[in-house]
């Protein structure tokens, strides 16, 4: 018989290395759960205003590194712009007008969707998943959510000569080239490289250097490829994400905001005069998103336009509301 692998009481105390806890669980009065991360409070002079728990190791932004990704693919020449441009730097909700785009934008760069190598998904968004399985429609590599950063990215091979069947090796010139945008634009070496979860490589910065990437973008000068990304996410934000989606809502309510998730509970966003967050919810758990980022604006002195959404999250019992999820720093 094996042994018996010890739990943790729940009044054993804490490690001090743990993360702080960026979110309550709070159900009938009583907490239940907790969310721990870390976040980091730019300045608008790109100085660090507020840091909470360890926001200069390395983690994997996931999809929050797709504005560099797409600044990469303009640099490689690649000219989108418009809704093209945002679609590339989306995790869009597969919604049927982010669908349609993706075969145009393949059609114009005279590909098949057989060359994409994301894996074949489900609309991002549930109620279109719902639309989408009642059509009788299956997965498909289109509906997926990075389809558009894949396209984009044949689109940029097709464009250079560049090999397409191995665009997702991070040897291939456009990754490579991506990777040096990432490091100039976080001001910071790329501590590792991984797979993400659409299958195109990753790069680990810290925190601070998300936010200052970030706030590299909102700040560069007119038509620079930094520049022309956070404007076309900026002017078509339903692009980026969906018509559902924060990111989306963030960006049409306060003027000049770039903000982008990732999988994995990460968030940045940029102001237009350079003030930035960036955080990442240690477990990963998507529903602490809302509360800690509505909580992070405020201290960066926005008030969250939308506070039933940006800020304490309901939780239900019996399909009524019985408590909440809330920002806790």
């Amino acid at each position: 018989m094996s042994a018996a692998i010890p739990r943790r009481s729940p009044s054993s105390p804490i490690s001090p290395s743990a993360p702080p806890v960026l979110a309550e669980v709070v159900r009938s009065g009583f907490v239940e759960g907790r969310h721990r991360g870390s976040l980091v409070l730019l300045a608008a002079d790109g100085s660090v205003e507020r840091a909470l728990g360890d926001v200069t190791s390395p983690v994997f932004p996931r999809s929050s590194n797709k504005p560099m990704q797409a600044a990469g693919m303009l640099r490689a020449g690649l000219d989108l712009s418009g809704e093209r441009l945002a679609l590339a730097a989306a995790s869009h909700s597969g919604e049927r007008f982010h669908r349609d785009l993706v075969e145009k934008m393949l059609a114009e760069s005279g590909l098949d969707r057989a060359l994409l190598q994301c894996p074949p998904d489900l609309p991002l968004d549930p109620q279109e998943r719902e639309a989408f399985l009642a059509s009788g429609a299956v997965r498909d590599r289109v509906a997926m959510n990075c389809s558009g950063k894949h396209t984009a990215m044949l689109a940029a091979c097709v464009l250079r000569g560049w090999p397409l069947d191995s665009y997702l090796d991070p040897a291939h010139p456009l990754q490579r080239l991506i990777h040096r945008t990432v490091e100039e634009t976080a001001g910071e070496a790329v501590a590792a490289v991984g797979t993400d979860g659409c299958g195109a490589p990753l790069a680990a910065i810290s925190l601070t250097a998300l936010a200052r990437a970030y706030r590299a973008f909102v700040l560069a000068a007119a038509g620079s490829p930094e520049r022309r990304v956070a404007d076309a996410m900026r002017a078509h934000p339903e692009y980026v994400g969906g018509t559902r989606r924060h990111d989306t809502r963030l960006m049409r309510d306060i003027p000049g905001a770039l903000s982008k998730t990732g999988a994995e509970a990460v968030q940045a966003v940029a102001l237009s005069d350079g003030r930035a967050l960036a955080f990442k919810v240690e477990d990963g758990s998507t529903r602490a998103l809302g509360p800690v980022l509505g909580r992070a604006l405020t201290l960066l002195g926005v008030r969250p336009p939308r506070p039933t959404e940006l800020g304490a999250a309901p939780l239900l019992g019996g399909g009524r509301e019985v408590g909440e999820i809330r920002a806790a720093f």
